[in-house]
This record gives structure tokens, C-alpha cells and sequence, in this order.
């Protein structure tokens, strides 16, 4: 992970500016930079992963123009190979010393070539003009917001943006900024066709397009480790991980002490898969220490973000503490495309895929925001397989139809596409999803939710949630949550559009808690 800022305009304060470029230096404690560029100033907080010398510092500068970057552009060995042949020559070995080149030859259709996840901002010294640009499920973050002089500031998190300007929006992935617009290059929830192959040719594109986003994943100049949960996702990546390297691989796994789920669950794929396994174990005292921590540095009010950030922020502390592994690997983005335990009360294949396509559309707000940082925060980079751009483009094209829960099974296709690869135990292949923050331990969430209940009484909790108009907190924890929100982005609720909820619309699914454990098909879940 690095730290990305744009100025886009004469800084009024060079003191303001780098206190908020600093917030995030632990996603690049390595070293930084700011240059000059035009009229603003761009400013790079660097991770070594890729090319892991000098040379591979930002900003990357080309003739009159300038880029950061925090991103991993897939295959840009062959576009440096291409780009060499018209004449560029490179001083390092980092996959985004090729964006600079890329953007001169072929300027803003370079977005849609990308194979990578990414935020980028460039300063183009032919124009004198800032462009950024995001990628299409928004794994990198970006924020923006508008300055006094209405001159534009982009950076990696909302927290550098604290006091420079004024209403802070993330940036909308798949789109590119320029000339005061925004640009939409790739919107990759929406598929122009549906794919109607037989559900064997399905189950084998799934297959081979997710092993070869895992493939890509493993290379890295840095150390390369694992978050194992014990579910269905994380265990693949796992497993598929394992059966590509020539030594056994790290994995991690958390919970609480009196009730984790998972633990044992990741401890059979650890020694099925032969990995180096480290079991964190924690207890409602770490959770009620670092609640407030976590809010911050997560930027939301969100329960299931918050919930499930508590594993998964203490599991990477841990990593950063004791080990010299700098990259992650990590199972999010498969439920949005093949099912939650709610989707299994969609109404019809219609109304699953407009629910995929609008998760899709908000994960950048959700769960890839939760893994960006509890990851980054810990200094270390977050690399996530199913959000592979051909592997989500394919599943969003596959017939609906296929996709609803018909076969007594969430996520059918995914577990049969493996079935014939023995990757897994069958007993974890089929075992059903229990949600990643009950998974941690069903005490963690009773946990919150009862020192949320001691915080506020009947009458104050009402009169307190009733000051907020945007996305009202319904209940003591949400309230809870909000509260601390806004003591460190104060008036920022709108940035997440909503509670990530089950769609209440359906029937079966007019719940007042995140928890799938709440829903009455919860069932085999939580054991």
C-alpha cells in the first residue's frame, strides 16, 4: 500500500498540507515525497513492493509531467516491453513507472487497458492539467473534496482531507477526472450480454480465471502472506495459493477467545493445505479497547464494516508486529457476486443481479474499504483475487438465473467449480458461510452491542440519533458509532451512501441487525 496526494491549486498552507498528507504514513513508512507540479503539488508516501530500490520512488516523472500511484498494474512487463520498442526507457523496475509512458501514448483510453487495481493522479505539463483516475471496483481508495478557492485536492483516505476542504467524496471507481468532470471508463457491474453456457463450462471459467487471479497476485518483490478465516473464500485463495508455490505458505487466522468458529475451521485448511499457520487469539478487552481506533481509521459508521474490522485491523496488527510480510492476500468481494445468506430470498434472477450490481457498485464503501484499511494502516498491502477484473466481469455476465439459489447451497457455482480439484476437505468446500464478524466469535458482536446498550439510555439514545438526517443510527450501537464518527470527520456522513443491510424490500429480510445471524436461514452458519 502507498499514500497518494493531489493539490490541484497554490497550497494555502504548506504546514495544513503535510499535516494531512501525514495521517497516512504508515501506508508508506518507507519513504516520502513532494514535488512541485504546475501550480499544485503531488505528494507520495511509499510501501515497497514492486522494485524495491531507489528508483522505484514516486513521483515518477516523464519530460514535463509527473504521476503517483497506488496500485498494482498485472502484466506491466509486457507493456514496458511495448513501450521500450517506441523509444521510452525506464529507470526501475516498479509496474507504475509504465503509467507516465502509457498516458502519453494513448492519454485517457489508458484507463480501460489497465489489467490492475489502482488510484492514480497525473500532472500533465503539456496542459498544465490534473487528471486522476480509479479503478473499476475501486480496490485503491481515492477521496476528493474542493478547497475555499474551489480548486480540487484528491488523496488516498478521507483523513488527509480533514480540514483542507470541504464536503470529502470518494472518488467513483471505474471513472477518470479531467477538465472538472468525472468519466466513466468501465462501470464492471454491468454486463451488455449474459453468458448461457452449460453450468460445466461455467463452473470450469471459474475455476481457471480465479486460479489465474491468485497466480498474478503472488508476485511481489516483498513478502507474501495469507488471512484465513476458515470460510469458503479465504480458504480457496489459500488453497489455490498453496498448490502454486514450491514452499508451504503463511497463514493467519483470528478469534476470540471464548467462542471463534472459524478457528478450528482454518486450522483443518491450514493442515490440509500444509501451510505456516499463526492462530491470533483475542478478548473482549481488545475489542472494547480499539473500537474507537478502529472507527477512525476506517472512516465510516457503518456496523458490518465496524464489526468485521475488529478481526481483521487486530489480525494484521499482529502480522505487522511479529513477521516481515508486507503483502496480503484476502477472500473479500466473492459474496457480492455469487450471494449472501440474503440473497437467497431474492424474488427472482432479476432482482439478484440488480442486487449484485449495486453491491458491486458500493463495495468500495464496504467491505474493500474495511480490507484497504486494517491492512494499510498496519503498513502493509492488501491484494484481493476475486476482485480480479476478468473474474468479475465473467461472473456479472453469467446468466442470473444460474446464479439464484436453487440448489440448497449458497455459492453452488464456486464450490462445484473446485470440486474435481481436491483443493479443499469437502467438509470445508460445502460448509455454509458464517459472516466474517460472528465467524470471529458470536460473543465479539454481543460484546459491542451490550457496551453500546450501557452508553445510552432509552429517551437519549432517541434524542441523539434524531440530530442526524443522513443515514439515522436506529439503534444504540449505530448510534454508538456515528458519535465517534463524527468527532473525526465531523459533518462527513455522507462519503458511505447507507447501512450495508439486507435488501428490505425482499421478503424475509426486514431485519434490524447486519448479522446474517438474525435470518431465518441462517441455520448450519454459526457452527
Amino acid at each position: 500500500m502507498c499514500s497518494i496526494i493531489g493539490y490541484c491549486g497554490y497550497v494555502p498552507s504548506a504546514d495544513e498540507f503535510r499535516k494531512g498528507f501525514d495521517r497516512t504514513i504508515s501506508r508508506g513508512p518507507d519513504d516520502s515525497r513532494i514535488v512541485e507540479a504546475g501550480k499544485g503539488v503531488l505528494g507520495f508516501h511509499r510501501l515497497s513492493i514492486m522494485g524495491l530500490t531507489d528508483s522505484g520512488m514516486q513521483p515518477f516523472s516523464h519530460k514535463e509531467s509527473y504521476v503517483v500511484c497506488n496500485g498494482e498494474i498485472y502484466g506491466f512487463e509486457k507493456l514496458r516491453d511495448e513501450l521500450i520498442k517506441k523509444g521510452y526507457t525506464f529507470k526501475s523496475d516498479s509496474d507504475c513507472e509504465t503509467l507516465l509512458p502509457l498516458y502519453y501514448e494513448y492519454g485517457t483510453d489508458m484507463f480501460a487497458m489497465l489489467d490492475a487495481e489502482y488510484a492514480l493522479i497525473i500532472y500533465d505539463g503539456r496542459t498544465d492539467e490534473f487528471i486522476a483516475a480509479r479503478d473499476p471496483i475501486g480496490i485503491r481508495p481515492l477521496y476528493y473534496g474542493y478547497d475555499k478557492k474551489n480548486d480540487i485536492v484528491f488523496a488516498s483516505e478521507a483523513k488527509n482531507l480533514v480540514g483542507l476542504v470541504g464536503e470529502i467524496k470518494p472518488f467513483p471507481p471505474g471513472h477518470y477526472y479531467k477538465n472538472g468532470k468525472f468519466i466513466l471508463y468501465n462501470d464492471i457491474a454491468k454486463a451488455d450480454t449474459y453468458c448461457y453456457d452449460s453450468i460445466d463450462t461455467v463452473c470450469k471459467n471459474i475455476r481457471d480465471k480465479l486460479v489465474a487471479g491468485v497466480e498474478k497476485r503472488l508476485v511481489a518483490d516483498a513478502k507474501v502472506g495469507f488471512l484465513l478465516s476458515g470460510g469458503l473464500d479465504s480458504s480457496l485463495v489459500c488453497a489455490i495459493a498453496a498448490a502454486k508455490s514450491d514452499k508451504p505458505i503463511r497463514t493467519f487466522a483470528i478469534g476470540m477467545s471464548e467462542d471463534a468458529i472459524d478457528l478450528k475451521y482454518a486450522k483443518q485448511v491450514a493442515d490440509f493445505i500444509g501451510s505456516e499457520h499463526t492462530e491470533v487469539i483475542i478478548t473482549k478487552d481488545d475489542v472494547l479497547k480499539n473500537l474507537e481506533a478502529v472507527i477512525e481509521l476506517l472512516g465510516t459508521y457503518d456496523i458490518t464494516t465496524i464489526r468485521a474490522s475488529m478481526g481483521m485491523y487486530l489480525v494484521c496488527k499482529y502480522i505487522h508486529e511479529n513477521t516481515d510480510i508486507r503483502v496480503l492476500l484476502t477472500g473479500e468481494i466473492s459474496d457480492e457476486l455469487f450471494g449472501y445468506k440474503y440473497t437467497d430470498f431474492a424474488p427472482s434472477a432479476e432482482a439478484f443481479q440488480r442486487e449484485a450490481q449495486k453491491r458491486i457498485r458500493e463495495l468500495h464503501m464496504y467491505d474493500v474499504l474495511r480490507a484497504d484499511r486494517c491492512i494499510s494502516v498496519n503498513s502493509l498491502e492488501a491484494r484481493v483475487p476475486f476482485g480480479d477484473l476478468d473474474f468479475v466481469k465473467y461472473v456479472m455476465a453469467i446468466d442470473p438465473e444460474m446464479k439464484l439459489n436453487k440448489y440448497g447451497k449458497g455459492k453452488y457455482l464456486l464450490r462445484k467449480a473446485f470440486e474435481a480439484d481436491k483443493l479443499l476437505p469437502e467438509s470445508i468446500l460445502w460448509r455454509e458461510k458464517a459472516a466474517f464478524s460472528d465467524a470471529v466469535g458470536h460473543s465479539m458482536v454481543d460484546d459491542l452491542k451490550e457496551y453500546a446498550q450501557s452508553c445510552y439510555g432509552e429517551e437519549e439514545m432517541i434524542q441523539k440519533a434524531e440530530k442526524y438526517t443522513h443515514s439515522k443510527p436506529f439503534t444504540k450501537e449505530s448510534l454508538l458509532y456515528r458519535e465517534i464518527f463524527e468527532k473525526y470527520y465531523p459533518g462527513q456522513s455522507q462519503m458511505i451512501v447507507d447501512f450495508w443491510m439486507p435488501n428490505k424490500e425482499w421478503e424475509g429480510c426486514n431485519v434490524n441487525d447486519p448479522s446474517a445471524r438474525v435470518l431465518s436461514n441462517y441455520g448450519e452458519s454459526g457452527k
